[in-house]
């Protein structure tokens, strides 16, 4: 019998890395219906909203203890964290020159 793997463990995390994606190509969709031109027009999308004025997504490093610091501040004036530091950013270009 083969022991069962869970991704809460450590080696069920190492199987879970090491397994290979199964290709589109293996999976049998036959049994599931095509959808219909109704059910397509209700769809609705899912993930962010489109927008003219979007951010562009960047990595940067920051001290921890700042990080937490800022964190805390944006949650004491009720705003996400990223927001607040985009905020600080902005004012801080506005007054530069």
């Amino acid at each position: 019998m083969a022991t069962r793997r869970f991704a809460s463990s450590a080696r069920g995390r190492q199987v879970a890395r090491n397994e290979k994606p199964t290709p589109d190509s293996c999976i049998d969709f036959s049994d599931i219906p095509e959808s219909t031109d109704r059910e397509l027009r209700k769809a609705k999308r899912v993930g962010r909203p489109r927008s003219s004025d979007a951010k562009l997504l960047i990595a940067i490093r920051i001290r921890p203890s700042l990080l937490s610091k800022i964190q805390r501040v944006a949650k004491g004036e009720g705003k996400p964290y990223q927001t607040f530091i985009h905020e600080i950013l902005e004012k801080s270009m506005n007054t530069v020159r």
